[in-house]
């Protein structure tokens, strides 16, 4: 996902791999700049693929959340799936957002552990909208 720098290093891009890939091989693919790797570490011996995904959905939702920092972004696409990776879609109807974040919550296993609302927003002129993000 396209994330520009503090400083005036640029535009840069922030992405997940499922698996272990040798950095040359990234490096000879990319062909766009500079490549800094970090391996998401600290998971508990015995962890599982569920944990790591979460670890990695984790972070990288910090950058997927700056859109609602960066008001020239909303509504901007900040993210993309590898094609044959999209997750299946898991729809939820309740009879209130509250319901709604319950059954959330229960998929989830957890609560969140960020969220926003378009309440907040002052002037807010469209339809309502909730976001939120697990560990």
């Amino acid at each position: 996902m396209p994330e520009w720098h503090k400083t005036d290093h640029g535009l840069h891009a922030h992405f997940a791999l499922c698996r272990y890939v040798n950095y040359r091989l990234i490096r000879s693919t990319w062909g766009h700049g500079n490549i800094s790797i970090k391996l998401l570490s600290d998971l508990p011996v015995g962890s599982s693929k569920r944990d790591e995904a979460r670890r990695a959905a984790g972070y990288l939702s910090k950058y997927v959340s700056k859109t609602f920092d960066a008001p020239h972004l909303f509504g901007r696409h900040r993210y993309d799936v590898a094609q044959g990776f999209q997750p299946p879609v898991r729809r939820l109807a309740g009879r209130s957002a509250e319901d709604v974040l319950d059954q959330a919550c229960a998929v989830m296993d957890s609560e969140p552990v960020r969220s926003w609302s378009s309440a907040q927003v002052e002037d807010w002129d469209r339809p309502p909208a909730v976001w939120f993000a697990w560990a």
